[in-house]
């Protein structure tokens, strides 16, 4: 027997998800009411068409990473899809030629709270500044707790894209201008554009070697923790164009990155965060992408990773292997509350280095001394190209551990 049909009196299910994409709709919620520091920042342009935007979607188990919360990589998926689209959005708001905005870089994204799966994914972006060729976009992720009621601010991240025709992937078109609120906010993106330009530059050319695998490695070296993942482009890691999603290029970086910390110290690991990712060239669809990771310096409780991504055109001959991406992961190791606990430190056995560290007259120091050079030998890498590394890392390491007591200190 056929089940009754409905009456015209019940009202027919509303449809509250149709796919596995970040839902458009849910850009009519409106967004929560964000701190003082974060207006200031998201505040400024204006436009003919919408500035920002906001999308979400819950959380499922799919979006784990082995510990149970959120994987990092997946939310630096639904940062890139909501700077595309923005960024997309805008330079296709004035006729001419039809673009699609691509992703060149990926400042500093911070990791400030874990996010846990049933919560609901908030992800604001808003254009922050507009050159000739290039769109800022800032971003903020929030997760709620739909139970609760509860909001908090987990990410912020600062992407960079560019207009590429679709006539011609490889021209970039100019972008329509934005409206500023006040003039300094204009001086102020100017100077974020040249600075990451400049650093843009810098990093293209100083990443050049390739991470070989090395046999018998000893535990805490770099050989005994670098991995690598091979990963053929298919259609679904695509646009509607055939070149790779930048968000799908930053979620294997981040896989790769988090299997060279857990090699390392064998415990609970989590992204504190992301310097920033350059993205050098275009990835097409059917290229077989190399990421590579390789562990580049650790303080007391975090350790800075190197990723690089290589794309190799199979199908191309009269094209080589590349260069596609780079970028620095930073993790934290958890104990099993949750606390950041101490980190195995990078060890060396160079004889070189050593004499270099002590110095001629060690046999004079104190028992502080010695146990202080005892603690930097045990940290040191082994070759010389991973010992420009570590003194790179820890530069970084120093200067952002600097810039973080600056902004917690008590103003005057």
């Amino acid at each position: 027997m056929a089940p009754p049909l409905p009456s015209s009196s019940m009202a027919p299910p509303r449809l509250i998800h149709s796919g596995t994409g970040l839902l458009d709709t849910c850009s009519q919620i409106p967004p929560p009411p964000p701190s003082s520091a974060v207006a200031a920042k998201m505040s400024g342009p204006t436009t003919d068409t919408p500035a920002a935007i906001q999308i979400c979607r819950i959380m499922r188990p799919d979006d784990a990473n082995v510990a149970g919360n959120v994987h990092g990589g997946t939310i630096l998926k639904m940062i890139e899809e909501a700077g595309a689209i923005i960024s997309t959005r805008h330079c296709n708001s004035q006729n001419g030629e039809r673009c699609v905005a691509a992703l060149a870089r990926v400042e500093r994204t911070d990791f400030l709270s874990p996010m846990c799966i049933g919560e609901v994914a908030h992800v604001s972006a808003e254009i922050t500044y507009t050159s000739k060729h290039s769109v800022e976009v800032q971003v903020h992720v929030m997760s709620e707790n739909i139970l609760t009621g509860t909001k908090k601010l987990t990410n912020k991240a600062t992407l960079w894209y560019v207009p590429l025709s679709l006539k011609n992937v490889d021209k970039v078109l100019e972008v329509p201008p934005i409206v500023y609120l006040r003039q300094d906010q204009e001086e102020e993106g100017r100077k974020r554009y040249e600075a990451q330009k400049l650093e843009r530059m810098e990093t293209k050319w100083r990443n050049g070697d390739i991470v070989q695998p090395v046999l018998n490695p000893e535990p805490n070296t770099v050989s005994y923790s670098q991995s690598s993942l091979i990963h053929l482009v298919g259609p679904s890691d695509c646009t509607l164009h055939g070149f790779v999603h930048g968000g799908v290029t930053m979620k294997l970086m981040d896989e790769v990155a988090g299997i060279v910390a857990a090699r390392h110290c064998k415990t609970n690991i989590v992204t504190a965060s992301v310097d920033a990712i350059n993205f050098h060239d275009k990835i097409r669809k059917g290229c077989v992408i190399t990421i590579s990771g390789r562990m580049t310096f650790t303080s007391n409780k975090s350790m800075e990773i190197e990723v690089l991504v290589d794309a190799d055109p199979v199908v191309d001959n009269s094209q080589k292997r590349y260069r596609a991406a780079s970028a620095f992961f930073t993790y934290v190791s958890l104990n099993q509350e949750g606390k950041p606990m101490p980190v195995p430190q990078l060890v060396g056995d160079s004889e070189a280095w050593v004499g270099l560290t002590i110095g001629p007259d060690s046999c004079t120091l104190c028992s502080s001394q010695t146990s202080l050079i005892r603690r930097v030998v045990t940290a040191a890498p082994e070759t010389e190209d991973e010992k420009k590394r570590f003194e790179e890392g820890k530069g970084r390491y120093l200067q952002m551990k600097a810039k973080r007591q600056g902004h917690t200190e008590p103003q005057p």
